[in-house]
């Protein structure tokens, strides 16, 4: 391989990645069952002997907190980021792998699993009464506040901390939701497509809000690449946006994605308000605030439209997805209360909440 070397804008001579360097296949592991995961991924798409998916079953069994679990949160992510825009030098064929499909199957089942058992069943639920079911579930709610720390307490390498664990969702903002879309009919089609249009801009690229977001990181002095930090998150924070895509690429969990979107536009205007704030007490100015005092716009508009329109409608329309419906909106809160009190034990106690600190 020839090196080039290229002069600096200090003028000292510094080397250029080769093309090779710049596609090879770079993904993190956590564990064995990433490893597995990830050993695939960096080669070409091949047949997966069957013996992958049984040591990955065998591994996820001796799992003690599949939700939080930096190894097989990992591992679930790399599986569904291939649907995404994946990662660089990645096989695409690798996407329906059929033996890849089977090692995420076995994922699935084990989060799943530790999800319902740690939610329990729900509340009886009226079809025709979810959006008031979703407002219930949101003012029971005694999840810790975690914007509330930001707001008034946190230094500026905790808030940068924050928006990197922030940054898996953010950075592909509403595109798990954006698969129910041809899952949907009437009424709940048109009330989610009206969320969706917002969230994407609005006909204005430069007002996705993935890239308001990306701003946001710039200012801070953060890498806005896609996944340019996977290898520092961990399992908690991995676990709220696998919930998405867990939920969303499955069309029989689609009231599951549709109460995940509600809550999460419900409970969304309070936080951002705080976590602009946050920024403004340390200093930014609205070049770094633009992402959060557009949401604090965005959403008191969506709460209504998510609940009634969007969730409430469905449910009508499909009563048998109901109960699903309220499954997704307290999966959402579960998982980031989880979070929530991971990183604020962390902080709390003086260390990163990150897997590697920044």
């Amino acid at each position: 391989m020839t090196e080039l070397f290229v002069p600096d804008r200090a003028g000292n001579s510094q080397r250029v990645a080769s093309v090779e360097e710049r596609t090879r296949v770079l993904l993190p592991a956590a564990g064995p069952i990433s490893e597995v995961v990830e050993g695939l991924l960096s080669r070409p798409a091949t047949e997966v002997d069957s013996t992958a998916a049984e040591a990955v079953t065998s591994f996820c069994a001796e799992v003690e907190d599949p939700l939080g679990d930096d190894d097989l949160q990992l591992a679930l992510y790399l599986c569904f980021e291939l649907h995404y825009r994946s990662f660089p030098g990645v096989d695409p064929a690798w996407e329906w792998n059929p033996g890849l499909l089977a090692i995420r199957a076995a994922l699935e089942r084990r989060f799943f699993a530790a999800l319902e058992t740690e939610l329990g069943p729900g509340e009886p639920i009226n079809p025709s009464q979810v959006g008031e079911a979703l407002f219930r579930i949101e003012a029971a709610d005694e999840g810790v506040s975690l914007s509330r720390y930001l707001e008034t307490t946190a230094g500026i390498e905790e808030f940068r901390e924050f928006v990197v664990h922030r940054s898996l969702y953010q950075l592909k903002e509403s595109d798990p939701h954006s698969w129910a879309i041809p899952r949907l009919n009437g009424p709940a089609k048109t009330a989610l497509l009206e969320v969706q249009a917002d969230e994407y801009g609005g006909g204005r690229p430069e007002r996705m809000h993935s890239v308001i977001f990306a701003k946001t990181m710039r200012a801070l002095g953060l890498d806005d690449r896609e996944n340019a930090y996977l290898d520092r998150i961990p399992g908690t924070t991995l676990a709220t946006v696998n919930l998405m895509s867990a939920t969303g690429l499955r069309r029989e969990r689609r009231g599951a994605i549709v109460g995940h979107l509600a809550m999460f536009e419900m409970t969304s205007t309070q936080p951002n308000r705080r976590y602009g704030n946050a920024l403004r007490r340390l200093g930014f100015d609205q070049e770094a605030t633009d992402f959060y005092d557009e949401h604090v716009e965005a959403d008191a508009v969506h709460e209504n439209i998510a609940a009634y329109d969007l969730a409430g409608a469905l449910a009508r329309q499909e009563p048998e997805v109901a109960a699903d419906i309220l499954f997704g909106a307290r999966a959402l809160l579960y998982l980031e209360d989880r979070f929530g009190r991971a990183a604020l034990a962390d902080w709390k106690a003086g260390r990163s909440s990150l897997r590697r600190p920044l």
